[in-house]
């Protein structure tokens, strides 16, 4: 084998390793996407059961998700042997593949009612959080003898009628002085 041969084996081999690499990485990515997903709709079903039809309409949704990623996980590897055979791939088409699995595995558990449900859940949870919220900072300005945002506002409030009715006062004065004056 030739110095050149060599030195163009090694290239390769170099770069089929970063793009294995690459591969794995995103692979790896994936799964722990998936994972991540999979927990969190869990845990939102955990609030509370969903009927046996809402259910099973989740579990389809979670399914035809996988299957769009399995799916896109068929298609790179197909264009990682075509890059390994020497067709030009370029690394933003994989990009793309994982972009539109993504965007339709979340379409497919994001159109089922127990994904609705379970947002339903998630939003009356940061509601009443945040009431929490609310009350406890309050209380705690209210211990340090500050006033709170809903009393400054009553206080505003005073102060604006107060000058609407000064302004009514001035304008009655000022009609009586002329009326004297005259």
């Amino acid at each position: 084998m030739t110095e050149r041969n060599r030195g163009m084996q090694e290239q390769w081999t170099e770069m089929f390793g970063r793009m294995n690499e690459a591969m794995a990485r995103t692979m790896e990515q994936n799964v722990e996407a998936q994972a991540a997903f999979a927990e969190s709709w869990a845990d939102a079903m955990d609030e509370s059961m969903p009927t046996e039809e809402a259910m099973t309409e989740g579990f389809e949704g979670v399914a035809g998700a996988y299957d769009v990623w399995m799916d896109a996980a068929e298609q790179l590897f197909e264009r990682t042997a075509d890059a390994a055979e020497g067709e030009d791939v370029e690394l933003g088409e994989m990009r793309d593949i994982w972009l539109q699995s993504a965007n339709e595995a979340f379409k497919q558990v994001m159109s089922t009612s127990a994904f609705a449900a379970g947002n339903g859940q998630l939003f009356e949870a940061l509601m009443d959080l945040q009431e929490q919220s609310r009350e406890a900072s309050t209380e705690a300005l209210a211990q340090m003898g500050m006033a709170s945002a809903k009393e400054v506002d009553e206080v505003a409030e005073r102060l604006v009628e107060l000058e609407r009715r000064q302004h009514s006062v001035e304008k009655k004065l000022d009609r009586i002085l002329a009326a004297v004056e005259e």
